[in-house]
């Protein structure tokens, strides 16, 4: 992977009213690098897209993408970037090769490129045997893999997909993710996205997880779930509160609470697990432990679950 920057973000804030959706977001991505943005919705990965799409005009904050500034130069932008958004934007009325045509009309290709050009991209998407067929007619992973073709027809730098495996089922989101790892590979296409999903981000080169307009962490999915340390206890009670003075009487470790449950981060967390168990043996109805996963890890940096709006 090249050391080359293809997207810097520096110092980006937005706000809304008297909402600030973003609160300063730094963050840089190489160049052949597959990124994801991993948050719960309202986390800011919306208006952070938009941003780097164009869609909402810069107001504080610096952005390029590959070296072009974002605020003065946003139709060179446009013209580097590919970008499949979270709703559909195929007409489902036109054929699968109408859509691409159109779609490469308004990136000012014509004649034989277009044609070659949509050939090949069928072809990589396996959606050859498909191109005569109403977009109506495709499965959901069909459509899918349609709006990605249309944001690759003009050799895009930089690729920005916003929740791509949305409305797919396991396999089409597998088929997916695997075509967009060899588009990295083999073309060396910058790849930016956007999803609330674990097992999505886990594909990615490395992430940058958002929580309520801020990156509370960034490194790659193994670098974080290392920087949770040790394993991860979860312990189920009808008295949290009086369980955690308990816990932290007893062992000098303050658990985190989480709605009705206690979260403890611990090196030998099998043999916590024992002794806590034999220590209140009455006062819990469930304990399990795991190996940090990276919801653990938004935990860790949050104070709160993915899906909570605020800390417990």
């Amino acid at each position: 992977m090249s050391d080359s920057i293809a997207v810097s973000v520096s110092g980006l804030r937005h706000r809304y009213a008297d909402r600030e959706a973003l609160c300063g977001i730094d963050f840089t991505v190489s160049t052949g690098e597959i990124f994801g943005l991993l948050g719960p919705n309202g986390g800011g990965k919306t208006t952070l897209f938009r941003l780097l799409t164009t869609l909402l005009p810069l107001r504080s904050g610096v952005a390029t993408l590959m070296g072009v500034d974002l605020a003065s130069q946003p139709q060179i932008v446009r013209q580097l970037i590919g970008v499949t958004f979270q709703s559909p934007s195929v007409d489902g009325k036109l054929t699968v090769a109408e859509n691409l045509r159109h779609q490469a009309y308004l990136y000012g290709l014509s004649g034989s490129v277009v044609a070659s050009r949509i050939d090949e991209l069928l072809s990589r998407l396996g959606l050859t045997d498909r191109r005569h067929d109403r977009v109506d007619s495709l499965s959901g992973g069909l459509k899918r893999r349609v709006e990605v073709a249309k944001s690759l027809l003009h050799h895009p730098r930089v690729l920005l997909l916003d929740e791509p495996s949305t409305g797919l089922d396991p396999g089409a989101r597998h088929d997916l993710w695997e075509y967009l790892t060899r588009l990295r590979r083999e073309e060396g296409t910058t790849i930016l996205v956007t999803t609330h999903l674990m097992e999505e981000a886990e594909r990615c080169d490395r992430l940058g997880i958002l929580d309520r307009g801020q990156i509370v962490a960034l490194g790659s999915p193994d670098e974080l779930r290392l920087s949770v340390g040790g394993d991860c206890l979860t312990i189920q009670t009808l008295a949290p509160a009086s369980l955690s003075e308990q816990i932290a009487s007893r062992f000098q470790i303050t658990p985190r609470r989480l709605g009705d449950a206690l979260r403890i981060e611990h090196e030998a967390g099998h043999e916590l697990l024992r002794d806590i168990v034999a220590a209140f043996p009455n006062e819990i109805t469930a304990i399990s432990l795991a190996k940090p996963t990276l919801e653990d890890v938004f935990i860790a940096r949050t104070g709160h679950r993915f899906w909570e709006s605020e800390p417990s």
